[in-house]
């Protein structure tokens, strides 16, 4: 997993500047291999549409991944007669590595592709990039499992997508719908920093992109789309799957390590409401709540199980020290890095001395609670013991939390800390700085310049459409807009 460092922190998203004439906003990537057959109808297609629906300029750029056919000479043919359209070669087959390739070499400030199949409907092309336009996201996709989406495709590939995506969600707990289909876009400023730490040269190239920004708390914007399934795809679905069960395995255990800095990749405070200053309301208490009670449920599972393991050769009193150590270990390590967000492994530590001391307080809590109990009866029974050390431990978790919170893991910012290098921060904020580079700065300004003007092309763009057209409401959509009804 590469842990190089990026360009810098994100600047506080906004909505793009006008260009002048000439400067794309868009830039529309398909990746192709061998693909001399469909590629110039999809080219042609795509062109079409945009030149018809897209208000802003726009590139479409072949990124052709050492194609072996004819398919250099039918790419090379469309740049030459259609100006929007440029090639790009490369010598080493990868979806990922084409995208990673154009993406960051493109000057377009909104990132987007599609597979050459053209299965998604283009009349999505709009509403994917129009919230990365605004400012609103940070990335978008196309998504074939959300309830309005219309899908055509076999049961196979039906139940291989459910299954990919179900997985994601349950290993590395992916809120996005759909991670594969060939429908994204994303903003050239995210890109410049997210794509420096994506590995993945294939097609698991989308779902590690996906995850990084998640998890770094990047927004991604879903759309649902139609889509028919193309029956002459030349995707190894076996080697997919087995390449992106090796992905989830590789990004799962970076995020589990806190090998990846994502912290490089987050928002800068005020982008995020949540960091606004709210009378009376603790900062991120309500995150870190939920958090420690999750931890602490599954530590005093874990601490039950440890206690009656060690029971089996040991006193009570024994058996309740040598438990409550171990979970308390890992419960200081848990709530460092989940409930309060601190990553690396600076003050780690003296966050565990100090969780030590706190392990410290819950003991005698529980110690006292076990002497009192076997002071009120000579033998008491096993089950009357756990149920005396769970009253303990719910007391101990109350001030437990409180010294986490107010000694363990306070909330400092920048320039509040003790001296020790470290700085801790709740789960929900990450200290970042405003870096400028020579492609982007924080501050407000028009790189771009005004947008030249259009002549009006359709309803949509003129004063007249809210008094001359007439909108007829339908209740259900003719048969051939719904891509299930193709035959």
């Amino acid at each position: 997993m590469r842990t190089d460092s990026s360009p810098g922190t994100l600047p506080a998203r906004e909505h793009l500047p006008a260009a002048p004439a000439g400067t794309p906003v868009l830039d529309v990537v398909i990746p192709v291999y061998n693909e001399e057959k469909d590629l110039q109808p999809c080219v042609r297609r795509l062109h079409e549409h945009l030149v018809r629906t897209f208000p802003y300029a726009f590139r479409i750029t072949i990124a052709d991944n050492a194609s072996t056919d004819t398919t250099p000479h039918v790419a090379a043919r469309l740049a030459a007669e259609i100006p929007e359209v440029t090639l790009s070669r490369l010598e080493q087959k990868g979806r990922g590595r084409a995208l990673r390739a154009v993406w960051s070499a493109s000057d377009a400030p909104v990132l987007a592709y599609m597979d050459v199949d053209l299965s998604t409907d283009l009349n999505a092309l709009l509403p994917l990039v129009a919230p990365l336009i605004s400012g609103h996201s940070d990335l978008a996709i196309g998504s074939r499992l959300a309830r309005s989406s219309r899908v055509v495709r076999g049961p196979k590939r039906e139940f291989i997508s459910r299954a990919y995506n179900l997985i994601l969600r349950g290993s590395l707990q992916a809120r996005f719908s759909d991670a594969q289909c060939g429908f994204k876009a994303i903003r050239r400023d995210v890109a410049q920093v997210l794509l420096p730490l994506v590995e993945d040269t294939g097609w698991f190239f989308d779902t590690e992109m996906l995850v990084l920004a998640e998890r770094a708390g990047l927004r991604i914007h879903e759309v649902p789309v139609d889509w028919v399934d193309d029956p002459d795809s030349t995707v190894h679905i076996v080697k997919t799957a087995t390449d992106d069960l090796k992905g989830v395995w590789r990004i799962g255990r970076a995020l589990a390590t806190g090998s990846l800095p994502l912290d490089r990749i987050a928002r800068p405070f005020g982008d995020d409401p949540r960091d606004r200053e709210i009378k009376d309301v603790p900062k991120g208490l309500a995150r870190q709540l939920v958090g420690f009670c999750v931890v602490g449920a599954l530590s005093t599972l874990f601490y039950l199980l440890l206690y009656s393991g060690f029971r089996l050769f040991t006193g009570s009193q024994v058996a309740n020290a040598l438990a409550l150590l171990v979970s308390a270990i890992a419960n200081t390590a848990a709530n460092r890095r989940l409930t309060f967000g601190v990553r690396g492994r600076g003050g780690a530590v003296r966050h565990q001395a100090q969780g030590l001391v706190v392990f410290g307080i819950g003991l005698a809590l529980t110690s006292g609670s076990l002497a009192a109990l076997n002071a009120a009866t000579s033998e008491p029974a096993h089950s009357t013991e756990l149920a005396v050390l769970v009253a303990a431990n719910l007391a101990a978790t109350v001030l437990r939390f409180l010294l986490f919170r107010a000694w363990v893991f306070p909330d400092r910012r920048d320039g509040d800390g003790d001296g020790d290098g470290d700085t801790t921060v709740p789960a929900s904020h990450t200290p970042v700085h405003h870096l400028s580079s020579p492609t982007f700065s924080t501050a407000r300004h028009d790189p771009y310049g005004p947008l030249p003007q259009r002549t009006p092309r359709y309803p949509h763009d003129t004063a007249q459409w809210g008094r001359d057209a007439t909108v007829q409401l339908q209740p259900v959509r003719p048969n051939d807009t719904d891509p299930r009804d193709s035959r």
